[in-house]
């Protein structure tokens, strides 16, 4: 299947299922946001980036620090419940767009998070090279991945093509995925 259709699959199944979304993955992510926060030891502020943010779970986490908050997906019902879950926030944007081609400016965010993104993607390193180019020179990321479909190493490997280096990993047997804090290699 060619990397658009993969894609369009993706975002159509996620469009069908949004309905449903926070009921099946609210606790699941509840635990990554949770342990890619801890992970990172710092409250993220400034400009924030959630890649892949899905119905804004995420939201409430990190917004009351944050000058800015933007997510990005794919779906476009899952940004519609993002978009009423950020109502209550001033600081929060949703933008409808492709994590291989974001339509926003090189070197701006201070905070990046992709929570169970790049697994979906047809070229995670792609993805990862666009995620990393939106982020300052002092950008941290958190970028986590789901341990039945990547293992450690392929990890390891898309984040090197992508020109980050990882310097915190947490691959805790609770959670179904392994978290890892990034910098600009």
């Amino acid at each position: 299947m060619n990397k658009w259709r993969r894609k369009r699959s993706i975002m159509m199944r996620y469009d069908l299922t949004a309905h449903m979304y926070d009921q099946r993955y609210a606790e699941e992510q509840e635990a990554k946001y949770k342990a890619g926060l801890e992970v990172l030891a710092v409250a993220p502020t400034g400009l924030i980036l959630d890649v892949g943010c899905g119905s804004g779970l995420f939201f409430p986490h990190v917004a009351d620090n944050a000058e800015a908050l933007v997510g990005v997906d794919i779906s476009r019902q899952l940004l519609i419940q993002a978009k009423n879950r950020a109502r209550s926030f001033s600081n929060i944007f949703v933008v409808c767009a492709d994590a291989d081609h974001l339509p926003l400016r090189q070197g701006l965010f201070s905070f990046i998070f992709a929570f169970t993104l790049i697994q979906n993607m047809p070229a995670p390193s792609v993805t990862l090279k666009e995620i990393a180019q939106i982020g300052n020179h002092h950008a941290c990321f958190v970028v986590t991945a789901l341990k039945r479909a990547v293992d450690l190493e392929t990890l390891s490997v898309w984040l090197r093509h992508s020109g980050l280096c990882a310097i915190s990993l947490r691959d805790d047997e609770l959670l179904k995925c392994n978290v890892v804090v990034a910098v600009k290699a």
